[in-house]
C-alpha cells in the first residue's frame, strides 16, 4: 500500500490529507491532520437502493475516542466510551448539513460517513478536520458527489477577524462562526455570537469563503492522483411528462388542498389526493411506477414555488416578508422560578426556567479539556402531540439536541457571568405545537422565561428562519416559514439576535449553494422580523423581574483569603457542619477561596453568610470581642473571642484585687469583654478586660467543705448537701 498524501499551511500550521493506508474496504477513507489533532474518516455507500423511501438516508457519526487526549473514560466497572456525547453529536450533524446537499438528487443509497477523533493536540479543534476529511473521503471514492468543499473557523479577537484560531484563543472571541462552501458559494454556515452586528459577520462569511480555497485546491489534487471513478445511482427522479401531465388533471384540486390554512387538515387534505393521484397514475402508467412518487411531490413544489415567486402569495396568503401573528404570555406555571408561553402561527412552545446553586453545573467530556462545566443549559423537547402523532417516547433524538443547543448558543451570549450571578441556570422548552422553526420560537420562549426568572440578561433575544424558493429563475426569500414551505422550499436559514446584533446562525441548504447577495438579504430580512416580535414581547416584559421567585434558592458568595479556607472547614469539617445545620446551607468552596452559599430562604442565606466571615476573621490589636471562656488555668483563661481564635488572659488582668485561683473569677462558658492587647510572632493572642472583674469576700464553712463564693456578675447557685452543708456547684 502506498500513502498519497497532500499538505497545505493554513493559519501557521500544517494542514495534511493522508490516504492509501488505513481502512482499505472502505468506499473512500482519509486521515485529515492538523497541527497534532488527526481524525479519521470513511465514507461508504450501499449498492442496494432503500425501499418505500423518497430522500437520501445519510448518516455522519462523530466518534470522540477519550485516547485522542490520553485519558481512560467511563465509569470505574465500564472503562470505555458511551453514547454519543452532545458534542460529537453537533460536530456530526454540522458535517451532515454541508455535504448534504451535494449528493445526486433522488439518490436513496444508505451512505454512511464516520469521523474518528485519533489525536487531540488541546489546541485545534477536530469538527473542522472532520468535515475536511468527509469531503474528501467522498470526492476519491466512488460514491457520487458534487464536491470537494473547504471549511474553516472564524474568530473575532480584539476586533479582529482570525482564521482558524486556537481553542485558547477562541476564549477571548466574540464570535464563533463556521463556513462551509464550494468554490462557487457558500453550502453551511453555523455561528455563535456576542451581538455582533450582521455587517461584520457578513465579511467574516466572505473572508471564511476566500480562506477554504487552497483546501479545496488541495482535495482536487488528491482526487486527481488518487480518485476512483464514480459509480452509475439508481436515482428516483420526477418524470417531467407526469409532472406537466399531474398539473393539468389535478392542479386545481392540489391548490386547493395546499391553500387550507389550518396544518393539520392541509395534509390530511393532500396526502388524501396524492393517493388518489398515484393510484390513478400507477394503473394509467405501469411501467413509470418507480417514477409516479416523485412526480407528485415534484409537481406540488412547484405549484407551491409557482405561486409565491410569480404570484407573491403563499400557501398561507402571507406576503413574503411577512411574519405570522405572535403572540406571548409570562408566568404560565406556578411554583416554577420562570416560565412563558410562546406563540407564532401554529408554532407554540413552553419554556421553563430553573436557579440552582452552582453545584448543579453538568460536567462535560471533552477533548479539549479534561474538565469542562456548563453553568447554563437549554434542553428541547419534540414530542409526537406537537405534530398530532401518537409514538413511543424515547431518549432525546439528534434533532432534539441539535435544536436545543441553537437556543442555548442564542441565549448564551446574554447570560450574565457567575460574578453577577452566581446561579446554574437551566431551560425546558417543550413544544407544544409545531409548524416551522420550533427552534426560533424557542429562543424566544427562552428570553422570556429568563426575564420572568429574575436573571439580569443584558438584552432579550428574538429568533426567525427565513427560507427560499425559486420558480423560472428567479429566487424569493421568505420571512417565517412554515413547515410546508420548508419541505418544499429550499433553505432554512435559522438567525438569532438581539438589537444589536446576532447572537447565532444556523443555515440549512437544499441547493448546492448560496450566494452573497442571498445572505445579505436573509440577514436584514431576519433584522426586520428580530425587531418586530422583540417590540411584542416587551408589550409583555421588557425587562427581568427585580426580585426571584419565592421558590428559588437565595445564594451569598463571601470571598475569603485562600489560606483561610482550613480555619472555615474547621477540625474534620466542624465549622461547615454548624454552618449547614442552623442554616440548611449549602456550601461550595473554590481554590480560589470564592465560598458560595445556598439557602432556601434569604434570611438563613444571610445568617450563613455572616458565620462564614466570622470563621475566617482575623482578631484586630486594641478592637474589643464579646468572648467564651474554654479553658481555665492555675493564673490564666483561655477566651474564644472568634470561632476557632482563642486567646489567653491573665488572673492580674481579670481584677485589681488578690484572688485565690483564676476559678475565683470566672467559669467555663462565661461569656466576656475583652480587647486584643497584643498579637505575637507566632499567632498568640493576649487579651485583657474592657472592666475589671470584683470577687466578693469569701466564707470559709469547714475545714472539709469547700468554700464557696460570689462571682462578679455570676450570683452562686447552692444546693443542699449531705449533713446540711451549701455547696458552690461551680466550685465542684
Amino acid at each position: 500500500m502506498q500513502v498519497v498524501r497532500e499538505t497545505i499551511e493554513l493559519s501557521g500550521r500544517q494542514l495534511t490529507i493522508e490516504t492509501g493506508v488505513l481502512a482499505p474496504q472502505a468506499n473512500g477513507a482519509v486521515t485529515v491532520r492538523y497541527g497534532d489533532s488527526m481524525v479519521l474518516v470513511t465514507a461508504v455507500a450501499t449498492e442496494e437502493v432503500r425501499e418505500d423511501i423518497d430522500f437520501l438516508p445519510l448518516v455522519v457519526d462523530f466518534e470522540a475516542r477519550m485516547y485522542a487526549a490520553g485519558r481512560i473514560p467511563g465509569h470505574r466497572f465500564y472503562r470505555r466510551e458511551g453514547p454519543p456525547s452532545t458534542a460529537s453529536i453537533l460536530a456530526a450533524r454540522l458535517i451532515d448539513r454541508a455535504i448534504r446537499p451535494l449528493f445526486p438528487k433522488g439518490a436513496c443509497n444508505d451512505v454512511q460517513v464516520i469521523v474518528t477523533a485519533l489525536a487531540s493536540d488541546l489546541e485545534n479543534y477536530l469538527d473542522i478536520p472532520g468535515l475536511i476529511g468527509a469531503s474528501a473521503a467522498l470526492c476519491i471514492s466512488d460514491i457520487p458527489f458534487d464536491g470537494p468543499i473547504g471549511a474553516v473557523r472564524i474568530g473575532l479577537i480584539n476586533g479582529e477577524l482570525v482564521v482558524n484560531p486556537t481553542y485558547q484563543q477562541m476564549q477571548a472571541s466574540e464570535l464563533d462562526l463556521i463556513v462551509a462552501g464550494t468554490r462557487e458559494a457558500v453550502v453551511m454556515i453555523e455561528a455563535g455570537a456576542k451581538q455582533v452586528p450582521e455587517e461584520r459577520i457578513l465579511e467574516a462569511i466572505k473572508l471564511a469563503h476566500e480562506a477554504l480555497q487552497p483546501i479545496i485546491e488541495m482535495q482536487e489534487r488528491l482526487c486527481t492522483r488518487i480518485g476512483k471513478p464514480k459509480r452509475e445511482l439508481t436515482l428516483r427522479l420526477p418524470n417531467d411528462e407526469l409532472v406537466r401531465l399531474i398539473r393539468e388533471r389535478y392542479g386545481e384540486q392540489l391548490t386547493k388542498a395546499i391553500c387550507v390554512s389550518e396544518k393539520l387538515e392541509r395534509e390530511r387534505a393532500l396526502g388524501k389526493l396524492l393517493q388518489e393521484i398515484q393510484k390513478a397514475l400507477l394503473e394509467e402508467f405501469p411501467d413509470l411506477s418507480e417514477q409516479v412518487k416523485p412526480s407528485c411531490s415534484a409537481a406540488v413544489k412547484e405549484l407551491i414555488n409557482e405561486r409565491t415567486v410569480k404570484f407573491g402569495v403563499r400557501v398561507d396568503g402571507r406576503r413574503v416578508d411577512e411574519v405570522r401573528p405572535v403572540s406571548c404570555s409570562v408566568s404560565i406555571s406556578p411554583r416554577v422560578h420562570g416560565s412563558s408561553l410562546f406563540i407564532r402561527g401554529e408554532t407554540q412552545v413552553l419554556t421553563i426556567a430553573t436557579l440552582g446553586a452552582t453545584t448543579d453545573e453538568m460536567w462535560v467530556d471533552s477533548l479539549m479539556e479534561e474538565e469542562v462545566t456548563k453553568r447554563f443549559m437549554h434542553q428541547y423537547n419534540f414530542p409526537p402531540y406537537s405534530v398530532g402523532d401518537a409514538k413511543p417516547l424515547r431518549a432525546p433524538s439528534r434533532r432534539e439536541i441539535g435544536h436545543g443547543a441553537l437556543a442555548e448558543r442564542a441565549l448564551e451570549a446574554v447570560i450574565p457571568p457567575e460574578e453577577e450571578f452566581p446561579y446554574t441556570i437551566r431551560l425546558v422548552t417543550e413544544v407544544l405545537s409545531s409548524n416551522g422553526s420550533t427552534s426560533m420560537a424557542s429562543v424566544c420562549g427562552g428570553t422570556l422565561a429568563l426575564m420572568d426568572a429574575a436573571v439580569p440578561i443584558s438584552a432579550p433575544v428574538a429568533g426567525i428562519s427565513i427560507g427560499l424558493m425559486s420558480y423560472g429563475g428567479t429566487d424569493v426569500l421568505l420571512t417565517d416559514i412554515q413547515g410546508i414551505e420548508d419541505a418544499y422550499g429550499e433553505m432554512d436559514f435559522k438567525i438569532a439576535g438581539t438589537r444589536n446584533g446576532i447572537t447565532a446562525i444556523q443555515l440549512d441548504l437544499k441547493r448546492n449553494g448560496l450566494s452573497y447577495e442571498l445572505i445579505e438579504g436573509a440577514f436584514e430580512r431576519a433584522r426586520i422580523a428580530r425587531l418586530s416580535i422583540l417590540d411584542i414581547m416587551a408589550q409583555v416584559i421588557d425587562k427581568p423581574r427585580e426580585e426571584l421567585s419565592p421558590y428559588a434558592p437565595r445564594i451569598k458568595v463571601v470571598h475569603i483569603p485562600s489560606d483561610k479556607i482550613g480555619d472555615l472547614i474547621g477540625p474534620r469539617g466542624k465549622h461547615l457542619k454548624q454552618i449547614e445545620l442552623e442554616t440548611a446551607a449549602r456550601i461550595e468552596i473554590e481554590p480560589d477561596g470564592t465560598v458560595y452559599i445556598t439557602c432556601p430562604d434569604m434570611e438563613k442565606a444571610e445568617k450563613a453568610e455572616a458565620m462564614v466571615k466570622s470563621f475566617v476573621q482575623e482578631p484586630v490589636v486594641g478592637e474589643a470581642y464579646k468572648g467564651k471562656v474554654t479553658r481555665l488555668g492555675p493564673s490564666y483563661a483561655f477566651i474564644e473571642i472568634l470561632p476557632g481564635k482563642e486567646g489567653f488572659i491573665h488572673v492580674r488582668d481579670l481584677t485589681t484585687q488578690r484572688v485565690q485561683s483564676i476559678s475565683d473569677l470566672l467559669r467555663i462558658g462565661d461569656e466576656i469583654e475583652v480587647c486584643v492587647e497584643s498579637i505575637d510572632s507566632e499567632g498568640r493572642i493576649k487579651l485583657r478586660l474592657k472592666e475589671p472583674l470584683q470577687p466578693q469576700p469569701i466564707r470559709w464553712q469547714s475545714s472539709t467543705a469547700r468554700r464557696t463564693h460570689s462571682r462578679f456578675n455570676f450570683p452562686p447557685r447552692r444546693h443542699q448537701t449531705q449533713k446540711g452543708k451549701n455547696t458552690d456547684d461551680r466550685a465542684c
